[in-house]
Parts: structure tokens; C-alpha cells; sequence
């Protein structure tokens, strides 16, 4: 039985567990992520996190075939050096170089986390048995990931599936990465619940105001908290059809808090599809909430090394390939 440790890297929590070659979860560990500008503590951190799930699995380094990591980035890929935007400690940090250090392992690969949600899904979740799928994350950003002919798809440089910044309003607002009305830009929790503020809402007293408090309005009747995770629902719908004209996809799968918020997400998001995907092939395209929940980083994490004939890479590829 071949045993991996799967690394989740993201700016609240570090999660880790060792799966084998089935898909089950034997060991797991979480910690938040430590705050601060300092490198070394939220290395010292993840390996905490690591021993946990080593632990749990009575599996020392020595058994183990490899290290899946699914990390937010920015980074450099597939050298695997990181650095996430919401976390300052790490910037081009050798974390792929110090992971095979560590664990004296030669076979430590690293993707984006919103690709590691996709192969999760793709191989245990809501597109098991599919060839050819797009995962989404609809959360603090939007992100994405991409399987094509039944392969992880990387695209040149590791980003392929990066739907967060398909355009769905060309008048839109500014985008973080310098475009202008990208899918992130108006369907993200944060910029959805900024413009549900600028438009009057409130949430309860003593309540944050966040997605979730923005979903629970929505949920009891409010017309404000509607009508802004309709317009959040409208966009992901809108950018899938594109995907899905452009890719001949079977599957939609989309995880993150927004996909968790019933029906005031999920019906303006099957009417936008509906409307957009007007070909049949595309129209056929299911569009589900993903199954794995916090699950799915981690078993995508380990998919990269259990399964590389789907979801694998050369770490070091020669210079020019």
C-alpha cells in the first residue's frame, strides 16, 4: 500500500494528512496559520502539522512514496517556490526544496491550491469518472483548475483553469490583477459583501460582515443580501457557459463558502447558465457543488503523487521543456 502526506497551504489554516492509495484519509492534522512576517514559524507550523497526521497514521517519513502540497499562490511552478498573497511570511519561499530536504523525499510536488480542490474532486468527489471537468472555488477568491482527456491540464506556466479572471462584465469593476470586470472582481466573498455594504446592508448586531452573515440574510428574505449573491450566482453561471462552449466540459464543480448558500446562489447561477450556453454540447454540462468539502485539497494533494499518470509532473523539467 503506497502512503503519501498531502499538504494543505492556505492563509487561515494548515491542514495535512497521509492517504493512501484508495483515497482514505488514515492520519490528519490541522493549526491555523500563524500570523505574522517571519518565514521559519509558518514553516515550523506546517511540519507541526505534518507530524500530527504522521502520528495519527502511524507512518513515519520512511514509508512514505512522496508529498503532494496544494498551496495558495502566487507561485513558481512547478519548482515550487511560494508566495500566497494573503500570507507576507512567504515570499519566494523554497517551500518544495525544503519539504524534500526535510523528509529526505525526492518526489515533493506543489500546484496552486484551487487545482488541488479540482483533482480531489476529479478523482474521489463530484467528477469522479469524467474526462474532461472544470473546479471551481468560490470563496475569498475565485479560483480554478482544469481536467482535460482525464488529465490534470496545467496550461504554460501551471495556471490553466484560472477562471477567476474570465471577463463576465467588460464595463465592470477593476480587478485586483489589473483587468477589468473578471469574475473575481464581482463574484469573490469579500467583493461581494463590499458592495452589499456600499448598497446599505448590514448585518445583525454583533454579526461580522462576511459571506456567511451575507448568505444567512439572503437565506431569511433580505432584498439587499438577494439581490448581491444573485448578482455573485449570475456571474460564476455566466463565466461556466464560456468554459464550457470553449472546453466541451461534462462537469462544473464548484466548492467554497458561496456554494454552500442554497438557493439564492444557486438559482441565478443555473439561470445565467442556461441563458449563455446555448449550443447543446454546452448546454449539457452539469454544474454541481462539489462533495469533498475540506477534504478536497488534501486528497488532490496526494493525487498528484498516488496518480501520476492523471494527475502527475516532472518537478524538474529539462531547460526548454
Amino acid at each position: 500500500m503506497a502512503v503519501v502526506l498531502a499538504l494543505d497551504v492556505g492563509g487561515t489554516k494548515l491542514g495535512a494528512a497521509v492517504v493512501d492509495d484508495a483515497g482514505r484519509v488514515l492520519g490528519r492534522g490541522r493549526v491555523p496559520s500563524p500570523t505574522g512576517t517571519a518565514p521559519e514559524p509558518l514553516y515550523e507550523a506546517l511540519l507541526a502539522c505534518a507530524a500530527a497526521a504522521l502520528r495519527g497514521a502511524d507512518v513515519i517519513p520512511g514509508d512514505l512514496s512522496g508529498i503532494g502540497v496544494a498551496a495558495a499562490g502566487p507561485m513558481v511552478w512547478p519548482s515550487g517556490e511560494v508566495s500566497p498573497l494573503n500570507m507576507p511570511a512567504w515570499r519566494g519561499f523554497p517551500l518544495r526544496k525544503r519539504l524534500a530536504e526535510e523528509f529526505a523525499s525526492d518526489r515533493v510536488l506543489i500546484h496552486n491550491d484551487a487545482v488541488g480542490l479540482t483533482v480531489g474532486e476529479h478523482w474521489k468527489g463530484a467528477g469522479a469518472g469524467t474526462a474532461n471537468l472544470l473546479g471551481m472555488t468560490v470563496s475569498t477568491g475565485v479560483g480554478g483548475g482544469l481536467i482535460l482527456n482525464g488529465r490534470l491540464n496545467h496550461g504554460a506556466s501551471g495556471n490553466a483553469g484560472h477562471v477567476g479572471h474570465v471577463v463576465v462584465e467588460p464595463d465592470g469593476p477593476v480587478c485586483a490583477c489589473g483587468g477589468r470586470g473578471c469574475l473575481e472582481a464581482i463574484a469573490s466573498g469579500p467583493n461581494t459583501v463590499r458592495r452589499a455594504l456600499d448598497e446599505g446592508w448590514r448585518p445583525g448586531p454583533g454579526v461580522s460582515a462576511d459571506g456567511v452573515a451575507l448568505a444567512a440574510a439572503a437565506a431569511a428574505g433580505d432584498d439587499l443580501a438577494l439581490r448581491n449573491l444573485a448578482r455573485a450566482g449570475r456571474a460564476v453561471g455566466t463565466a461556466i457557459a464560456s468554459c464550457a462552449s470553449l472546453l466541451d466540459l461534462e462537469v462544473a464543480a464548484i466548492v467554497g463558502g458561496f456554494s454552500q448558500s442554497g438557493p439564492p446562489f444557486w438559482e441565478p447561477l443555473r439561470q445565467a447558465f442556461a441563458t449563455h450556453a446555448g449550443l447543446p454540447f454546452a448546454a449539457a454540462c452539469r454544474v454541481v457543488p462539489g462533495r469533498l468539502g475540506e477534504t478536497a485539497g488534501l486528497l488532490g494533494a496526494a493525487a498528484f503523487v498516488l496518480v501520476p499518470d492523471r494527475y502527475g509532473w516532472d518537478p524538474d523539467p529539462a531547460p526548454g521543456h
